[in-house]
């Protein structure tokens, strides 16, 4: 099983929770993989912390990059990170490790969109593991740092698109909960 189909298997029973996956968006629309950015890095000394490992402050830094550069692709506008919803830590990197982050949108409001970043441990032979994941919401701003319509839409197609459309309506959700309780 992949992580595309363990994404699907995970919201397959949540239905389209009312969503038409920006269908009635009448604004032009990018794919996905117009935005994805996939960077390698090399794990050097100075990543590590004092046990031998990635700093996780490093792979945040890199991950909000990545993310930033999907954002702006896909919006074309100036952005800024509103929040990282989500970064489990699944297992460490270490020295001369190569790390490959991939970035990928999830969904696009009206001045925000979220986008995923799979980070991964990357062997001699391509094989992949693992090691991180997060979520991120931007908001495209103007010069006066106030939010504004981004101009284009997401085009949802595949299945698993469409999941990772429902897990951001999910997590959006929660935000917003998280507001009314002071969070």
């Amino acid at each position: 099983m992949n992580n595309e189909d363990s994404v699907l298997g995970h919201y397959a029973g949540l239905g389209n929770m009312g969503s038409d996956y920006g269908a009635s968006d009448p604004r032009p629309k990018k794919t996905v993989e117009f935005s994805q950015v996939e960077n390698v890095y090399g794990i050097r000394y100075d990543h590590l912390n004092a046990a031998g490992r990635l700093f996780g402050g490093q792979l945040v830094s890199w991950i909000d990059e990545v993310a930033g550069a999907v954002a702006f692709r896909h919006t074309g506008l100036p952005i800024t990170t509103a929040s990282i919803d989500n970064l489990t830590f699944k297992r460490g990197a270490y020295l001369h490790d190569r790390l490959v982050l991939l970035g990928r949108m999830t969904y696009v409001g009206r001045c925000s969109c979220e986008v995923r970043v799979d980070s991964f441990i990357e062997d001699k032979e391509g094989f992949r593991r693992t090691i991180n994941r997060a979520f991120l919401t931007f908001v495209a701003i103007d010069e006066d740092g106030k939010p504004m319509e981004i101009p284009y839409g997401l085009d949802v197609s595949s299945v698993s698109e469409k999941a990772r459309w429902d897990g951001a309506l999910m997590r959006r959700m929660n935000r917003e909960s998280r507001k009314g309780i002071g969070f």
